[in-house]
């Protein structure tokens, strides 16, 4: 008999962290890995937000607070909610939780029952799939192509849906494609969410970080219905380069907050209090330190486009990302070639022997639901990724 819940057995280990933790290896080695697969930005935390955790801990704040949240927070993001997505919410309707990972997690399990279908558009950030089975709901995956820039229509999830769905999980700007998707397109996909009464989990983590003269629209804002029926999460890690501090939120209805405030006072209690105080001084405080990280962002997405486009005519290609910080690069033309006798035969492969003979570290497609492509991040350096880049190209042209 197994010692182990059948809730934790269909649970898949993260590839993205198994890559990197192999990259880690080499590194911890002395060999000189260049990585594309961080989720994170590689800028230190604004000064004034590591100023004002210092300041909670010199003035004592070091105690328990409220489980969903410090009021003055809630009261901070709901000034957020309201200025940058047009949703008014209530400091009850605030959820501050340990990263928008742990929010997530909190919105499905509160909300999802055993044999309920979730529909999850494709490529996915991989989380989704797993904190579904998790809590007992039946994934339901709706792929985007290339053609259609990695964007799901509202069509395909009508067509998804069945007696059994209760949620879509949306993701825009999307992780992993870049993609970011309209006005437009949004409220055609709010359209068939009222029409079928189906929850709409809104991940909004890459919010800020878009580009190319795109816009963030939130789904929750297409009409009064959408809001109720959309639990709109965020967070600061991506945003405000506060990884580590792990503090995410979402916004809901108050039935769902309620319930999810009452689970997390069991599970977790409050997110650590220094950390509260620092989101306080994020959301308040002066922005030019996310704005020139977003400029870089762009520019080295300008600039990682700009080599791609140079080489398509060896097979190499990408659809343009509009948002976050990721490339989907399209490898399924090197399927079926060989590197020193092994034979690429999908997006794993190419992963594991871009870093083994190139010391690149990228992330397999096929964790993402799509084994035709693998992630690159450009959360590093200029020249990092210039060198990097450089590498992926010289072993694409040694293949046989």
């Amino acid at each position: 008999m197994s010692k182990l819940s059948k809730r934790v057995s269909t649970i898949a280990p993260s590839m993205t962290l198994a890559m990197s933790a192999k990259a880690a290896e080499l590194k911890a080695a002395g060999e000189n890995v260049i990585s594309f697969g961080v989720g994170e930005p590689d800028f230190i935390t604004p000064a004034h937000i590591i100023q004002a955790a210092k300041d909670a801990l010199d003035a004592g704040y070091t105690k328990y607070v409220a489980a969903a949240g410090l009021p003055a927070l809630k009261k901070a993001v709901c000034k957020k909610f309201k200025e940058d997505n047009g949703l008014d919410y209530e400091p009850s309707q605030i959820i501050i939780s340990n990263g928008a990972k742990h929010s997530i997690f909190n919105a499905v399990f509160a909300t999802v029952d055993p044999g309920d279908e979730v529909i999850i558009p494709a490529p996915y950030w991989l989380t989704y799939p797993e904190v579904v089975k998790c809590c007992g709901g039946v994934p339901v995956y709706v792929y985007a192509t290339r053609d259609t820039g990695f964007k799901v229509t509202a069509e395909q999830i009508e067509k998804a849906v069945t007696p059994k769905t209760k949620m879509l999980i949306f993701n825009t700007p999307n992780n992993p494609t870049g993609a970011v998707y309209s006005e437009e397109e949004i409220r055609a996909i709010a359209a068939v969410c009222e029409k079928h009464d189906i929850l709409v989990l809104a991940d909004e983590i890459y919010e800020k970080l878009i580009y190319g003269g795109e816009k963030h629209f939130s789904i929750a804002s297409a009409s009064p219905r959408m809001k109720e029926l959309t639990i709109t999460v965020n967070g600061v890690s991506k945003s405000y380069a506060m990884t580590g501090w792990r503090l995410g939120y979402l916004g809901a209805a108050p039935g769902i907050a309620k319930a999810i405030a009452s689970f997390q006072s069991h599970a977790t209690s409050n997110v650590n209090t220094m950390t509260q105080y620092a989101t306080i001084a994020a959301l308040e405080g002066p922005t030019e330190p996310m704005q020139d990280m977003v400029k870089a962002f762009a520019a080295r997405r300008e600039r990682m486009m700009e080599i791609l486009d140079g080489l398509k005519p060896l097979g190499l290609d990408y659809v343009k990302p509009d948002g976050a910080f990721y490339v989907m690069l399209l490898c399924d033309k090197f399927y079926g070639k060989s590197y020193e006798g092994r034979v690429i035969k999908g997006s794993m492969d190419m992963t594991e022997m871009l870093l083994e003979h190139a010391k690149v570290a990228l992330t397999p497609g096929i964790c993402f639901g799509d084994d035709d492509c693998v992630r690159l991040s450009y959360a590093l350096s200029m020249e990092e990724m210039v060198e990097g880049l450089k590498r992926i190209e010289n072993f694409v042209r040694a293949l046989k």
